[in-house]
């Protein structure tokens, strides 16, 4: 498992660099301004919305798929499939016909204080982009299907072509052609289905018109996809705050937040993500199977995992962050003020990653679990805190309280799932898990100390951005010199696993 966690990180790795290089080349067109404004906003509107139906099917989809495969078989599972991918179908059409009567009210409300200039380029964005939910509703589907049968690395290739699609429609749309904005978002879904459909059909999964409403399976992984969309989905929720309330702080707000998020994101998508889609179906299979002791060894791999590899990020993006934003984001259009909003947001981003990442293995072994009630409570409680936060804070702090209150809204709805996982099934191996964080924290502290350090003696004779990168390089060498001799569980095995590699080269 650790084997293909390294490689879907390492595919996305370059899905996400090429992710940045988007990022980049918005803000050199664009900066922040009010095109990004409300290119942003018609893009964040359809994922949004279908958030609640996709994000909710594709996570009770697997552990129900492994359920139809163990008492019936892999042709009633297909079958299951084909019914969930054409009801998506269904379930788009209507979403997509309701926004395209209501646009100009459903941007107001994710944009409530857009001008009148800002909101009709939105309004209009909206009613391109919003096609791309037929796409999107197919690839949750897909991917979900494709991560039972293993198959990692083609969903996260899937993300480079989107990428540089987007890149095109940007450059294009400079000479005030702003609608291939619109037509380059769909463009960019729409070809994730075209490369995920083969992968799929190789594994089995050849369509069928198969559409059943009555199907007991379908019925059931609805009713378990309800909450579990409500609580998946919070992230989207607290996105959509965020840039609602950042609409009436500054002009520009929202494409501030959009850049430092975007570097929080690929921290997510590299880690978070990739450990999550990874463990995931094997936490619904040991769950189906009915193995507690193996259940115990996953969630605390899984968390340890996570802590390995999100703490360093969180702490070298709080003490690089304005170096980070002026590497990748000061030039062209992107000004001064931008950058100190954005650096600004970016650092209060980075407390609440590793709440996220240890909320997105915990909500998930609730679902597997069909435990869905207790989840969706804890994401409820979690989404409403931030709400409150993000009111309060943005009053004092603009927009640096809106990324505050994402972070403490996502570290204490991490606490609620841990206290509440304990409730359900026993000690699950905290005492380890916590001796581990505590010495993946002080490495990473001192990681962070000697790359700042470093930082500060470079400057005196290197350019600012090279004294940056030869800091990282220097932070992360320290950082698993330390987590090696601090013997810690996970980092013997990965080790063990390198040299047991290297051993077999060498002969």
């Amino acid at each position: 498992m650790k084997k293909t966690i390294f490689y879907l990180i390492s595919v996305t790795v370059l899905s996400k660099l090429i992710g940045f290089a988007r990022d980049i080349v918005l803000s050199y067109f664009y900066g922040v301004s009010y095109v990004a404004d409300a290119y942003l906003i018609s893009t964040t509107i359809p994922l949004t919305i279908f958030a609640f139906v996709g994000v909710g099917i594709a996570t009770s989809y697997i552990p129900m798929y492994n359920q139809i495969q163990n008492k019936h078989g892999d042709n009633e599972a297909i079958k299951f499939t084909n019914n969930v991918i054409n009801s998506v179908l269904i379930i788009s059409t209507i979403v997509i016909i309701l926004v395209l009567l209501f646009t100009t009210s459903i941007v107001k409300m994710f944009a409530a204080g857009f001008n009148d200039e800002t909101l009709q380029l939105a309004v209009t964005l909206t009613r391109i982009s919003v096609v791309g939910i037929y796409f999107t509703g197919i690839i949750y589907v897909l991917k979900s299907f494709l991560q039972i049968k293993d198959k990692f690395l083609i969903t996260g290739l899937i993300g480079i072509p989107y990428n540089i699609v987007i890149i095109i429609s940007i450059i294009l749309s400079f000479d005030n052609n702003y609608f291939v904005l619109g037509l380059g978002s769909v463009f960019a879904v729409a070809i994730q289905v075209i490369i995920l459909t083969p992968s799929a059909a190789i594994n089995g999964l050849n369509y069928e018109r198969v559409f059943n409403l009555k199907s007991k399976n379908l019925r059931l992984m609805m009713k378990q996809a309800f909450p579990a969309s409500i609580g998946v989905s919070v992230d989207q929720i607290n996105v959509l705050v965020d840039r609602t309330i950042a609409s009436t702080l500054v002009v520009g707000g929202i494409a501030a937040l959009n850049y430092s998020n975007r570097l929080i994101y690929f921290v997510q998508g590299l880690f978070v993500t990739t450990i999550a889609t990874v463990y995931y179906p094997k936490i619904s299979s040991i769950v189906a199977k009915g193995k507690s002791s193996d259940l115990f060894r996953i969630i605390e791999e899984s968390m340890v995992g996570m802590m390995l590899l999100i703490l360093p990020s969180a702490i070298g993006l709080m003490v690089f962050s304005k170096q980070i934003i002026e590497l990748l984001f000061a030039r062209g259009a992107f000004s001064v003020e931008g950058t100190m909003l954005t650096e600004s947001a970016l650092f209060f981003y980075s407390f609440g990653i590793l709440g996220i990442g240890l909320r997105e293995i915990l909500s998930r072994v609730f679902y597997a679990m069909q435990e869905t009630k207790v989840a969706v409570k804890n994401a409820a409680i979690g989404m409403c805190t931030n709400i409150a936060l993000n009111i309060i804070l943005s009053k004092y702090f603009g927009i640096s309280g809106l990324a505050l209150a994402t972070s403490i809204a996502a570290t204490f709805t991490t606490v609620m799932l841990i206290v509440s996982l304990r409730k359900k099934i026993g000690p699950f191996g905290m005492k380890q898990i916590s001796i581990s964080f505590l010495k993946i924290l002080f490495a990473s502290l001192v990681m962070g100390g000697l790359a700042k350090l470093s930082f500060n003696y470079l400057t005196t004779s290197l350019s600012q951005n090279l004294s940056l990168l030869i800091a990282i390089g220097v932070g992360a060498v320290s950082y698993f010199v330390i987590i090696y001799f601090m013997k810690i569980e996970d980092v013997d095995v990965i080790v063990g696993a390198i040299k047991k590699k290297l051993g077999r080269g060498a002969a």
